[in-house]
């Protein structure tokens, strides 16, 4: 059964969707605040987390910060709060998908189960055996041994999050190609993603970070102004 750890400081709301949640056959915890949440989170090891950003003492940010760097479960950030730099800083420090308070069951739903087949997809390309050489994309000083997760920049294993390797694979199996905004959401985060394009740029901003010796001023990953990007390699 999936393990939802919900985190809110308003309890109508918590008990509310923990019901509706349990009743679509979720195996639902809950927290209601900051260190409540760390704690839930180190010790039932949810597959999804559902973390509100306005928090007593310890805010979501700070939380989802924390466990970006403890966990690789999906994070959805609740906010009463539709401020796009608010959006983008969840973005920034590992969230996966945003969503505005007053908060839907339908929608909540439909996100949480958008955030589990992706989960579920990547681990399954994680242990996806070897074919031979087919899975691996050679470009420049990039090498992209697919099948086994592996990335080398000249020469150099690369670390990059689950999202920043799809990304990368992505613009590298298309290399030379300008890459719309909302192709690449469809591409590499699925036909049902349906959070913030923004989050595009946030991803792109970090690769360029570890490929690039002037991240503002990018040689490899391009702005195409006005359409999106392209990997020139």
């Amino acid at each position: 059964m999936t393990k939802i750890l919900l985190v809110d400081d308003e309890q109508t709301l918590l008990q509310a969707l923990s019901y509706n949640l349990s009743k679509e056959g979720f195996d639902v915890v809950t927290a209601a605040d900051g260190a409540q949440a760390l704690s839930t989170a180190r010790s039932q090891k949810p597959d999804v987390i559902v973390l509100d950003v306005m928090l007593p003492g310890m805010n979501g940010m700070e939380v989802c910060r924390i466990l970006r760097g403890e966990t690789t479960a999906p994070i959805l950030m609740l906010t009463a709060r539709s401020d796009e730099l608010d959006r983008v800083l969840g973005l920034e420090l590992g969230a996966d998908e945003y969503i505005v308070k007053p908060v839907g069951l339908r929608e909540l739903l439909a996100r949480i189960r958008a955030m589990l087949r992706r989960a579920q997809m990547h681990e399954s390309r994680q242990t996806t055996p070897a074919n031979d050489g087919e899975d691996l994309v050679e470009a420049g000083p990039l090498v992209i041994d697919a099948a086994r997760y592996l990335v080398h920049w000249h020469g150099q294993e690369l670390a990059l999050r689950p999202k920043e390797y799809d990304l990368l694979l992505y613009l590298a199996r298309n290399r030379g190609r300008v890459l719309t905004r909302d192709s690449l959401l469809s591409g590499v985060w699925g036909y049902d993603y349906v959070g913030d394009p923004r989050t595009v740029d946030v991803h792109i901003r970090w690769l360029r970070e570890k490929l690039e010796s002037e991240p503002s001023r990018p040689r490899y990953i391009q702005t195409v102004r006005g359409t999106g990007y392209k990997l020139n390699l």
